[in-house]
């Protein structure tokens, strides 16, 4: 008996951790280390997913309430999702409030970095950004010109998209650069 309240507990997920395992699958596409120059390692997944959770709650403090809400719990999952990462990869409970603690300034020095990025009007400041940060200098430009296009889509979607749609972000693909003759 009480094993199946444990279950039933587990199978639960709310609209919002429906959401955020979209945007995690979203975030571990194979193109955006193939073709994207993101390195394929823990550090390399964190920073797909950081960018990709970056761009949906930047729509989400653009949308009218409850939208900030579920910001909050958006980034509460995540949170979460690094957690029981390092819990599942053998990091001791004494470890793992350092591990976030770190996870966490990271995470937050990024969305600072990415969102300066947008306020700057130009592409050089999203491409330095990334090439500093998610992926080698050399594919900066391809991914930049991923998430120029990914926030592009998200401008729109509104909430109820943003909870149910299946595509909210883009293919990834690299423009093709005209070459004169």
């Amino acid at each position: 008996m009480i094993f199946g309240l444990f279950g039933k507990r587990a199978n639960r997920r709310s609209p919002v951790d429906t959401l955020f395992a979209r945007v995690a699958e979203t975030s571990r596409l194979p193109a955006l280390y193939i073709e994207g120059g993101i390195p394929d390692s823990f550090e390399g997944r964190f920073e797909s997913l950081t960018l990709h959770v970056f761009l949906v709650l930047r729509r989400l403090r653009e949308l009218p309430p409850p939208a900030a809400d579920l910001a909050q719990d958006f980034v509460d999952a995540c949170f979460a999702y690094l957690e029981l990462g390092f819990r599942n990869g053998g990091i001791s409970d004494i470890a793992v409030p350092k591990k976030m603690k770190k996870i966490g300034q990271m995470f937050y020095g990024r969305v600072q970095a990415y969102e300066a990025a947008f306020a700057d009007s130009g592409p050089g400041a999203l491409i330095e950004a990334l090439g500093r940060n998610a992926c080698a200098p050399e594919a900066a430009p391809g991914l930049a010109a991923y998430v120029r296009a990914a926030q592009e889509r998200l401008a729109t979607v509104d909430l109820d998209g943003i909870m149910n749609r299946d595509d909210l972000f883009p293919a990834f693909s690299i423009p093709e650069v005209a070459h004169d003759a």
